[in-house]
């Protein structure tokens, strides 16, 4: 997916809204974006970017970047770890406070993000979803979302996923900002990083109510 400028179906107040907090809060927070990545670079090495595809609008899916958190350690049979294994020290500091987000910026000046919107999840789910769920692809991913500030990784995956569609259908500029600041407060009090019992979020996969 290359960069737009306006993504189609994309409101211009809110593509606005995205460039004008985007573009300053990239050029003030560039120290602690380098200060990251020698960290990273030190301490779990090489690449310093964690680069996944996901599904953004409409499912099309484009590369998401983020601050690696865990290393790439692999037991018997060339196997990876498990998640709980593979998270450093620095990984699970960084996670607390969301800063491994803070290279999905460059994702929203590119298009392919905004601040706020449902997160962007693996390709895979794509075909578990029933079809209320997969609306939450009628809008671009973000980087926090209502669902984000209404429990975040503690609650269900069908909860978030009505939380999500609830977005879509009462997407407002005021909205927005209203995520943003809770996000903010969420980040200092650390809530919800994840499910009980899993070092990251669970997997979805599939919700038996269709209807949802």
């Amino acid at each position: 997916m290359t960069a737009k400028l306006l993504p189609p179906g994309v409101p211009l107040s809110k593509r606005l809204f995205d460039l004008t907090l985007t573009l300053p809060g990239l050029v003030l927070i560039s120290p602690l974006l380098g200060l990251i990545g020698v960290l990273v670079r030190i301490f779990l090495g090489s690449p310093v970017l964690f680069r996944q595809m996901r599904p953004g609008k409409s499912g099309e899916p484009f590369n998401v970047y983020k601050f690696r958190t865990m290393t790439d350690e692999r037991g018997t049979g060339e196997q990876l770890l498990s998640d709980a294994e593979r998270m450093t020290g620095l990984g699970r500091f960084l996670r607390s406070l969301s800063l491994d987000e803070l290279p999905e910026l460059f994702n929203v000046l590119r298009g392919e993000m905004s601040l706020v919107g449902p997160r962007p999840l693996l390709m895979q789910y794509l075909e578990r979803y029933s079809l209320e769920q997969a609306r939450r692809h009628e809008v671009l991913p973000g980087i926090s979302g209502w669902a984000q500030v209404n429990g975040r990784n503690a609650i269900t995956w069908e909860d978030k996923f009505r939380y999500d569609v609830w977005y879509v259908d009462n997407w407002s500029l005021w909205l927005d900002i209203k995520i943003i600041l809770t996000t903010g407060w969420k980040v200092v009090t650390r809530e919800g990083i994840s499910q009980i019992g899993h070092t990251t979020a669970e997997e979805f996969m599939g919700s038996d109510k269709q209807d949802l």
